[in-house]
């Protein structure tokens, strides 16, 4: 066989194996739909929205605090307890 034959080849199945790859991953591994999810984050690790004079992601000063929010599997937010209430969809008074 020729060099370029055996590159061939070797390409052709390197693509097989992949393709066979993402053909068999898992329907719970592909990316679920999100919601915003209030008053369950820890002080400083929100996703985004801690009020005035923040400049987001990592802003809340402190635990569970009602106007900050973390991204969460959708359905899963008000089911989320804290030592403060469950979690809300929209801003809370904490």
């Amino acid at each position: 066989m020729h060099t370029a034959t055996i590159a061939r080849i070797a390409g052709l199945a390197t693509t097989a194996a992949l393709a066979a790859g993402v053909a068999t991953t898992p329907v719970a591994a592909q990316k679920a739909p999100m919601e915003k999810c209030y008053g369950i984050a820890k002080a400083g690790q929100n996703d985004c929205s801690a009020g005035a004079g923040t400049s987001c992601a990592g802003t809340s000063t402190r635990d569970y605090q009602g106007n900050a929010w973390k991204l969460v599997k959708q359905g899963t937010c008000v089911k989320t307890a804290t030592p403060n209430g469950n979690g809300s969809l929209t801003p809370i008074n904490r």
